[in-house]
């Protein structure tokens, strides 16, 4: 698939979450919120729902944990315009409160469309409700900062998953900013990490083809990353 086939396949998605009745969600919705950024990354950044601001503006992370999301980005030499950022569900639930299941299921097929179309190296579950998506039965207190294969059935099973908490975890609980920084130094590495494995995987499945099937591998976590100090050669690793 080409960036611009890519691009089309993005946009006909959001076209549809902009008018979805699924679920309950779109009754108490201001402006559905598919997600932006760029068809070309190979990095993808899932939350877990819009909040009051993603609500009025009818686009993701733009309050205050959208603020401290860009800094992350920052923080490693990126923007947001170089990944591509959404969430689980796109319609705000009522009062922030979290998702229901049958209202991630009924938002799921357009994540797994979005994923088949980007087709990313890494993804960056911000939260529980994303690494639920990603990595089943894990605990995010346990494998944040830690990256593993992506589960088959997500929608991105040639990606590898980086687990982080949710940028408004920092907000209510000041010691989580900290470990947000700490493990967004180890990102870079991360996608480092996925590229090669794609590419090894390649060469032994699909010959030529760079955007080969990668090998499931463990199903435990593969550890923290680098400390942050050795991380800064990847700070400006292009990211398409």
């Amino acid at each position: 698939m080409t960036d611009a086939e890519r691009k089309a396949a993005l946009d006909a998605i959001g076209a549809e979450v902009a008018v979805c009745t699924r679920c309950r969600l779109h009754q108490t919705r201001t402006l559905a919120v598919p997600g932006e950024g760029a068809a070309a990354t190979e990095v993808i950044f899932v939350g877990e729902g819009p909040g009051f601001n993603e609500d009025r503006q009818g686009r993701p992370f733009v309050g205050q944990a959208g603020a401290l999301l860009t800094e992350l980005l920052a923080s490693v030499g990126w923007s947001r315009q170089e990944v591509f950022i959404t969430n689980v569900v796109k319609c705000r639930p009522p009062e922030n409160r979290d998702p229901e299941p049958d209202e991630i299921a009924a938002c799921a097929p357009f994540l797994t469309r979005q994923l088949e179309a980007l087709d990313p190296a890494l993804v960056v579950t911000l939260g529980r409700f994303s690494m639920a998506r990603f990595s089943p039965g894990s605990r995010i207190g346990q494998v944040h900062g830690t990256f593993r294969p992506a589960d088959a059935a997500c929608g991105a099973p040639r990606a590898m998953t980086f687990a982080m908490y949710h940028p408004a975890a920092a907000l209510h609980q000041g010691s989580l900013k900290e470990t947000l920084f700490r493990d967004m130094a180890g990102v870079p590495a991360a996608l480092l990490e996925a590229r090669a494995t794609r590419t090894e995987d390649s060469a032994r499945t699909e010959p030529g083809n760079p955007r080969g099937t990668v090998d499931e591998g463990p199903s435990e976590p593969s550890g923290a990353l680098a400390d942050p100090g050795e991380s800064d050669p990847t700070a400006q690793l292009p990211l398409f």
